[in-house]
């Protein structure tokens, strides 16, 4: 999702040029773009013979809608209680705190 938020539209082709070596097969690259139409995330317009996929979401709108998720359904809706969480598993020190 990243590269294809990066590029805004994007082929598989173009996708998978994103990708450092050694990089995945171009069927691999393809099942996953299709999993992420299927579900929504990508949204796939017809060029000629080939689809070309956009992000149905920018990246900001997808992060903030899956952290309402996270807080709502592990921390009971409380950002304090999030905060806190992350500010233990990450060690942080006083003043990061």
């Amino acid at each position: 999702m990243r590269i294809i938020w990066r590029l805004k539209k994007a082929v598989i082709r173009d996708v998978l040029a994103e990708f450092p070596e050694p990089r995945p097969h171009y069927n691999t690259v393809a099942t996953l773009v299709k999993i992420l139409e299927k579900k929504g995330v990508l949204k796939a317009e017809r060029i000629g013979n080939t689809n070309q996929y956009s992000p149905t979401q920018n990246f900001e709108e997808y992060r903030e809608e899956h952290l309402q998720d996270i807080k709502e359904n592990f921390f009971d809706n409380s950002f304090p209680k999030m905060l806190s969480y992350f500010a233990k598993k990450e060690d942080l020190s006083e003043a990061e705190k």
